[in-house]
């Protein structure tokens, strides 16, 4: 098979057996990812913010002095069904969400290597 794609470079091994040991390693690799991907728990999008706020009294102290606000809280903010939704949090909740957001991006970066590996199997990219 004659990739022609520039940016992706081809094996440059002449035997077959090179190519075969290649993928036999992309293959192992992606069974590392899928190990590691198996290993996180909980799973959440989007981002956690703490911030403090105004309670909207026109006589209280928080509407003028911005050190006078109250809080902090911790925000989640995602995206569901298209919309961006906000949800004040406790701070147990806040400490799951981080794990949670965290182990989010970590798949997705699991995820990327899983297919850069699947490329290398199915085109012989080494």
């Amino acid at each position: 098979m004659r990739c022609y794609n520039r940016k992706i470079r081809r094996c440059q091994a002449k035997m077959p057996q090179d190519v075969e040991k290649h993928a036999r390693d992309a293959w192992r690799r992606i069974e590392e990812i899928k190990s590691k991907i198996i290993r996180i728990d909980l799973v959440c999008s989007g981002t956690l913010i703490e911030r403090k706020m105004t309670c909207g009294k026109p006589n209280c102290k928080c509407v003028t002095d911005p050190e006078a606000r109250h809080g902090p809280y911790n925000e989640w903010s995602r995206r569901e069904g298209g919309r961006l939704v906000h949800n004040i949090v406790s701070p147990e909740q806040a400490r799951e969400l981080k794990k949670a957001i965290v182990n989010r991006r970590e798949i997705q970066a699991l995820i990327g290597r899983w297919e850069r590996e699947s490329t290398t199997i199915i085109l012989g990219i080494c």
